[in-house]
């Protein structure tokens, strides 16, 4: 097979979850179990450090990576979703695995990969560890996919856990309140592992004390442990203040890894560089100027809200495009009535009706037209724009995926 008909084979197997939904999500660690034994328990070569969280997630798992290849390390990094090469998701040192690799894998477990009906996110987890292993990283950081507890990268027995915060998202598979979410979170927590919480919340500290004591697990909150971040990032967007606290409080609990201070500050301001991180809160051009941002529920959202309230233009135009689960109610009172909006479907299954987009936009006073593609969206919205505006382009990972 060649690179691209092995992604249409992946893709085409067990729903991905990103594009498909809640009929993708297996819940249940069977299955990567079984192909990591298939593979040799490749996750048990390797040291790790795991990710969870609503929001930044990916941004401090980025910085991480950066900052411990800054301290001479080879680095596994693990995330998900891609934006525009499905390799994005298994890098080391900040480069793709090849598609050779890619290729090969697939060949040679060809028959126990079509027989066991496994998703395209368990197929990918068992890559990336088997990628880590045969390369013999120093540590890998492995983001999870979603939720925590029942995700196919919680196989691992990692050095540090980080739970960057909790937020509503995939309700409806997580839960309906904060502490329901929180317990899915707190599902990575091992016995004995240092756990880092990167946001201190009334509703779900309790959740996350009572899981560290029953687990023995030493648990910090990043706001005692780091008080303050007083470092620079190439990673732009003022909400990642918080993500730096929280990647801050896991390098003081990260045990036989020689990090120093001109690590940790080379690492934060190379983030981009490093790692080849795309989309958070990312300059496409200028005159007009062009951001996106992949944030994509209500707490997301609301940082980049308010950091787009923070900018200086003439007209504000929003090109924007949600998936069908998206609660609408929560995120559209979050945009600015007096911006122009450009609305579309972002082209996966699970994208949501520009036109229903629209309806419920112009319930919450916010008015625009719609497009036939995010590509025509976003070129209509260049065309109406001026030097001095400011054109936004988010409301899902798959929106700005189509615009990269």
């Amino acid at each position: 097979m060649t690179y691209q008909e092995t992604l249409d084979w992946l893709f085409a197997q067990l729903p991905m979850y990103q594009r498909k939904g809640q009929s993708a999500y297996s819940g249940k660690l069977d299955a990567i179990r079984e192909l990591s034994a298939h593979l040799g328990n490749p996750h048990h070569k390797f040291r790790s450090i795991h990710v969870a969280g609503t929001n930044g997630k990916g941004s401090s798992s980025h910085m991480l990576a950066s900052i411990l290849q800054e301290a001479g390390y080879t680095v596994g990094l693990y995330t998900s979703p891609h934006l525009k090469d499905f390799r994005e998701r298994i890098k080391i040192n900040g480069r793709p695995a090849s598609k050779q690799f890619v290729i090969g894998f697939v060949q040679r477990h060809f028959e126990y990969l079509s027989s066991r009906k496994l998703s395209f996110f368990e197929m990918t987890v068992g890559m990336a560890f088997d990628y880590f292993a045969k390369k013999k990283v120093d540590i890998a950081v492995i983001e999870v996919g979603l939720g925590g507890r029942l995700d196919s990268t919680n196989i691992i027995y990692p050095e540090v856990c980080l739970i960057t915060n909790i937020g509503m998202d995939h309700m409806n598979l997580l839960g309906n309140t904060l502490p329901e979410i929180a317990m899915e979170k707190a599902g990575i927590i091992k016995r004995g592992v240092p756990v880092v919480i990167g946001e201190h919340h009334l509703e779900t500290a309790p959740v996350f004390e009572e899981v560290a004591y029953v687990k023995g697990a030493p648990l910090y909150f990043a706001q005692d442990s780091v008080p303050q971040a007083n470092y620079k990032t190439d990673l732009l967007g003022e909400y990642q203040k918080l993500n730096m606290r929280g990647v801050l409080a896991v390098l003081k609990q990260l045990k036989g890894y020689k990090i120093s201070e001109s690590h940790i500050q080379n690492g934060f301001s190379a983030v981009v560089k490093n790692t080849g991180l795309q989309g958070r809160w990312q300059i496409l051009q200028e005159s007009p100027t062009v951001i996106c941002d992949v944030g994509h529920n209500r707490e997301g959202l609301g940082l980049i809200m308010e950091q787009l309230s923070r900018q200086t233009y003439e007209k504000l135009h929003l090109v924007l495009g949600f998936v069908q689960e998206k609660d609408l109610q929560t995120v559209l009172p979050l945009f600015p009535k007096s911006a122009i909006y450009y609305f579309a479907r972002p082209e996966i299954p699970r994208g949501l009706n520009a036109e229903e987009l629209q309806q419920a936009a112009a319930d919450h006073g916010l008015a625009g037209e719609v497009y036939s593609s995010v590509p025509q969206a976003y070129k209509a919205a260049l065309m109406h724009s001026g030097k001095e505006d400011l054109v936004f382009v988010g409301g899902s990972t798959f929106t700005v995926a189509e615009v990269l």
